[in-house]
């Protein structure tokens, strides 16, 4: 999967007589069908839905484990059936696949689509969490479902996914850019970290 984030760049800080140009604004790319192919697999994926939240994590960590940085429940977690069973991976899991379902319920409301991720990469600006690792977390997403979805699992859903994903993700990235601009320009350069947020999602 190649970049999803390709064609659209940080605007650089300029002086006020050269002001920055408009960042272009990622558009999402479904045909109907693929709509329909996205709510008919989440339907499957929910029957299992904290399994896969815990998949996606433990092989996230083994993949990147730099990514447990950000958790200081997991940070100095070797031992794999420990993590597997921890009520806290369980839970960080769970609130990642309700984004997603949250997602996939504003297909057909681009506004409130666009809202909930650009909202989603502001606070990942808060909590120390830059665009590379978005892309992280899906790809393990898209591992994790496929196995599950077997016979259903065809060329077009997966397009679908990746459609929607980086959508989203291209517009966390821009939620995020706006924030370090709102940071920078406000001359505020603190921000929390992810490691203390219930409510983060990565």
């Amino acid at each position: 999967m190649g970049s999803i984030l390709s064609g659209l760049r940080r605007p650089s800080r300029t002086s006020e007589s050269h002001p920055e140009p408009e960042q272009l604004v990622p558009t999402l790319d479904l045909s109907p069908n693929q709509h329909e192919l996205l709510v008919e697999s989440w339907k499957l994926i929910q029957q299992d839905i904290a399994k896969i939240g815990v998949i996606i994590f433990i092989r996230l960590f083994e993949v990147h484990p730099e990514c447990k940085d950000f958790f200081i429940p997991f940070r100095n977690v070797d031992d794999l059936h420990e993590l597997i069973t921890s009520k806290d991976l369980r839970a960080h899991g769970l609130r990642v696949l309700s984004f997603v379902e949250k997602s996939i319920a504003r297909i057909d409301n681009s506004i409130r689509l666009q809202e909930l991720a650009l909202e989603l990469g502001r606070s990942h600006y808060r909590y120390h969490a830059p665009p590379k690792y978005y892309q992280y977390v899906v790809s393990e997403f898209m591992s994790a479902i496929h196995p599950l979805l077997k016979d259903k699992w065809t060329t077009e859903l997966e397009n679908a996914w990746k459609n929607l994903f980086a959508y989203i993700c291209a517009m966390m990235k821009r939620g995020y850019d706006e924030e370090e601009r709102r940071k920078y320009n406000d001359g505020d350069y603190s921000s929390n970290s992810l490691e203390g947020n219930k409510n983060a999602v990565i």
